[in-house]
């Protein structure tokens, strides 16, 4: 029997911790953090996607489709609510129709359920939906990834996994027999016969610890939230998007009904001044200074400093933010809006400021290491975890 060190108490962490468990190895879960789940896993908009967006072939692709029906099979079969609820992309102009057929076509490329369907459609599952087009994607639905974490936590506790909270990976080194390796904590040193390492926003920092030269660096990017007041949820029967934009990972402002029944509106993506800045005001010197040195940052602000304006100016806007809601449900103003949590997504970036747009794993002897898991990896956590531990 192997003995397996899971750095990262998210999802991912979880779940590969889960598979190893599952194959019969020893684990050890070290999450620095006082609860699971503290950070991206708990604080996205609950989304299981379709792997709609995603470029055919990609492991985002493969992961997310494989995903998106092994994610709510698990939530069903754990008791975890789930809701296959569809969704409605939404092209507000004729201008944004030909992109809102190349995803219709990479939909099919994708063997994603889709239907395109014509503004009249629409309106027949979004009463209030602004459209001229609209792609129908049957198979996303909502889910409690917080409740997907505590089903998986007690399946790691029935398999008698080590699970430790408050424990942060001070240092890494081989042991010294050279066979396996040797984490040192707060609570001691852990000795494994391998590292995976699914630290999110740190796994950068965590690759660097235990020796590697990692292939990209992590920028943390916010995504700041709103919620539609409870009188004016009525607007929003399930989850509706804007044709995203090629050039950009993120799927702009959109509107998703959770399982409580309330709205949730965004994100937009500001960089955030920490790497867990969930407010402007959260701010480390350390992380800035990284961003700073790291010249793929400024090649990404020089290439798309216009958007990179308008999201700010949004960020400090309701009015703004409202009126990027309003192109997809006009009906949507701006005192409809009560502010709600931020997240921050761990983004990996390259030297020469392209987003590593495809999850990107890493592996050494004895060691593996998610770089890029930004969404869908909470769709896609359980395929993941298989393919991770197939590596080890």
């Amino acid at each position: 029997m192997r003995h397996v060190v899971v750095i990262g108490g998210g999802i991912v962490g979880l779940a590969v911790a889960r598979e190893v468990a599952r194959r019969g190895d020893a684990v050890t879960v070290l999450e620095k953090e006082s609860r699971w789940a503290a950070h991206q896993t708990g604080r996205n908009s609950n989304v299981v996607h379709a792997g709609l967006y995603y470029a055919p072939g990609s492991l985002k692709a493969r992961m997310s489709i494989a995903g998106n029906a092994s994610m709510v099979a698990f939530a069903r079969e754990h008791g975890v609510p789930v809701d296959v609820c569809g969704k409605l992309v939404v092209a507000t102009s004729a201008g944004e129709l030909p992109r809102l057929d190349a995803l219709a076509r990479r939909a099919e490329a994708n063997g994603v359920p889709a239907e395109r369907i014509s503004a009249e459609q629409a309106r027949e599952h979004e009463p209030e939906v602004a459209a001229v087009g609209a792609l129908h994607v049957r198979s996303t639905a909502v889910v409690d990834y917080r409740a997907v974490c505590a089903a998986l936590i007690r399946l790691l506790g029935e398999h008698g996994a080590d699970l430790r909270l408050d424990s942060p990976a001070l240092a890494i080194r081989r042991s010294p027999a050279g066979t396996g390796i040797e984490v040192a904590t707060p609570r001691g040193v852990v000795r494994a016969d391998a590292l995976i390492n699914c630290a999110g926003l740190h796994s950068d920092r965590v690759a660097r610890l235990a020796g590697l030269v990692p292939a990209a660096t992590i920028v943390p990017f916010r995504g700041e939230y709103f919620e539609l007041r409870p009188d004016r949820r009525h607007l929003v029967r399930g989850l509706i998007y804007p044709v995203p934009d090629p050039a950009l990972p993120f799927l702009g402002v959109h509107l998703t009904r959770m399982l409580d029944g309330s709205v949730h509106a965004g994100p937009n993506a500001v960089l955030a001044l920490r790497r867990e800045g969930y407010r402007w005001r959260d701010v480390s010197a350390r992380d800035l200074a990284e961003v700073a040195r790291f010249p793929g940052s400024w090649r990404l602000a020089r290439r798309f400093a216009r958007t990179g304006a308008e999201e700010v100016l949004r960020s400090f806007s309701r009015k703004r933010f409202a009126a990027g809601l309003a192109r997809l449900v006009p009906a949507v103003r701006e005192e409809d809006l009560v502010r709600a949590d931020s997240g921050v997504r761990a983004q990996a970036m390259l030297r020469d400021g392209s987003l590593v747009d495809d999850f990107l794993i890493q592996s050494a002897e004895n060691q593996v290491h998610v770089l890029n898991a930004p969404s869908p990896a909470a769709t896609s956590a359980l395929e993941i975890a298989r393919h991770v531990v197939s590596l080890v």
